[in-house]
């Protein structure tokens, strides 16, 4: 697996990735409202590791590095199960500082065990906005 900088080039693929990795996860919210622009605006602004296995783009992560925040950590459906995710997670945590943060959807619960086994803690339980109830999460 390689992981790289985001290129310009890129920007086609990972928006559909984008849009196919929420309908996949995201089951309780209407697919239908997600668009290819939303990994333009998500993203905005932040710093962008693509991971791509024989020239094929696999999952991306996107960080707001003043902050330490992660962003975006979205998998190919076809590619989970792989390691991707962990991969792109600790190559994140390398290049950033600490403690890092992200937001993990209540409701995504593969997701939630995910960043426990990982070694994330859940910091606040009460945070809500339009996509729902989600966990502040933190590393340090």
């Amino acid at each position: 697996m390689n992981i790289r900088q985001f290129a310009e080039t890129d920007r086609p693929v990972l928006r559909e990735l984008y849009v196919a990795s929420r309908a996949a996860t995201f089951t309780w919210m209407d697919a239908t409202m997600f668009t290819l622009a939303d990994f333009d605006t998500d993203t905005a602004t932040e710093c962008i590791w693509v991971a791509s296995r024989n020239d094929k783009v696999q999952g991306f992560i996107s960080v707001w590095l003043p902050d330490h925040f992660i962003h975006c950590l979205y998998i190919s459906p076809a590619a989970t199960g792989r390691g991707i995710g962990s991969a792109l997670l600790k190559y994140c945590l390398a290049h950033t500082g600490r403690p890092a943060r992200l937001k993990c959807k209540i409701r995504n619960t593969t997701a939630l065990r995910f960043y426990e086994a990982h070694g994330w803690e859940t910091i606040a339980e009460d945070g809500t906005n339009s996509n729902g109830d989600y966990y502040l999460m933190s590393f340090s």
